[in-house]
């Protein structure tokens, strides 16, 4: 199930930019990977790569790259349902839910992507590779696959009251 972006008010961030050099016979071409995430703040992220011998046609191309690797992020108030370990290659992050008014904690790359979800109060822990495209993707994984009481009730026809017992 695709989400639409054009129907969201996305908002970037870059997260990362590392010049890549290509060693050709005339020396070395250099050029420029960008990591960016985009988020309307509001249960909607994603994440995108993109690449060019100049920084802002990098950062566009990582825009409309992430425009295309949305996902719902399923929300309780302002934190997630319950703790969940996203991993993507060696990055592992733990997120886990927090009451009202604790904030974002959370380390550089995650803290990106939590906040662009729309996530107010979550505690992160990067367990895994502190590599800043594992650890973005890893959140991404952890938070696609959060599901609410409601979600379980809905998938099983039971009520919530069951499933919480």
């Amino acid at each position: 199930m695709r989400i639409d972006p054009s129907k969201l008010e996305l908002k970037e961030k870059v997260v990362h930019v590392n010049r890549v050099a290509k060693v050709v016979k005339g020396g070395r071409n250099f050029r420029f990977s960008v990591l960016v995430v985009v988020g309307d703040e509001n249960g909607h992220v994603g994440v995108g790569i993109g690449k060019s011998i100049e920084i802002p046609e990098a950062i566009r191309k990582g825009i409309e790259d992430a425009k295309k690797n949305i996902v719902k992020v399923s929300m309780v108030g302002t934190t997630v349902p319950h703790d969940i370990v996203g991993e993507f290659g060696t990055g592992r992050v733990l997120l886990m839910p927090a009451s009202e008014g604790t904030g974002v904690i959370a380390g550089g790359p995650a803290r990106a992507v939590l906040e662009l979800a729309g996530l107010k109060d979550i505690r992160a822990k990067s367990l895994g590779s502190n590599n800043p495209r594992n650890m973005v993707n890893a959140t991404i994984n952890g938070l696609s696959r959060l599901r609410t009481a409601e979600d379980i009730a809905k998938l099983r026809g039971k009520s919530v009251e069951e499933i919480l017992g």
